[in-house]
């Protein structure tokens, strides 16, 4: 009888000494989980860039590689998700080559923007964010390239952007990988139409189109 006693309590106390554990265990995990926080952030990486032809003709550019930069700030709707805007220095642009009047020339097309995304993050685990949402970005300059073999021309032009309706509306959507405090960010944008300040709107004919990698710090 007595060795029954004592096997029981030695089961109870085993079975309640695994569930302290796996309670301890659940706590500290959830404890470590930072989807409920706010974070503030900051990015650097590359777009890998070039045009397109909205009217469908025959347009061929080459992509270029631009700088981007900037911080983000994510804004939690409890774990599942989050908004995520940011603000990024963000260098797009096409180049391209071909032949007039029988020399060969190379054009490229350098833009400086200042892109606002505006995410609404999925975020299935704290190590995920799934993100898609529209943009808003502000051109502040210009540089055009030309060399042939006679002809070495550059252009550039700065854009003043006192009217915040004065933009180029995108839609841009992606995936960040978060490591501790580092974020890994992949995305894809496309513009969509431009707003010309005055309430009114229209699709240009040529549009950017970018993917875009990035390695961030949460502070």
């Amino acid at each position: 009888m007595k060795k029954s006693i004592l096997a029981i309590i030695i089961a109870i106390t085993i079975h309640t000494g695994a569930k302290a554990q796996e309670t301890i265990k659940a706590k500290s995990t959830s404890d470590s989980d930072t989807r409920k926080n706010i974070i503030l952030g900051a990015k650097l990486g590359a777009n890998y860039s070039n045009v397109y032809d909205s009217q469908g003709e025959d347009f061929v550019a080459d992509a270029k590689l631009g700088f981007v930069a900037g911080g983000f700030v994510t804004i939690p709707l409890g774990k599942l998700f989050a908004i995520q805007p940011e603000v990024l220095y963000s260098q797009k642009g096409f180049k391209g080559s071909g032949t007039l009047f029988g020399s060969p020339y190379n054009y490229t097309r350098t833009t400086d923007y200042l892109d606002i995304p505006l995410f609404v993050a999925i975020r299935p685990s704290e190590y995920i964010s799934i993100l898609a949402g529209p943009q808003f970005s502000f051109l502040m300059s210009e540089k055009n390239e030309f060399t042939s073999a006679t002809v070495n021309a550059t252009q550039e032009q700065a854009f003043n952007n006192d009217n915040i309706r004065k933009n180029t509306f995108c839609l841009i959507g992606g995936i960040d990988v978060n490591i501790d405090k580092l974020v890994i960010g992949a995305r894809a944008g496309w513009d969509l139409k431009t707003n010309n300040g005055d309430g009114t709107s229209d699709t240009p004919r040529y549009k950017n189109m970018w993917y875009q990698l990035t390695l961030g710090y949460k502070f």
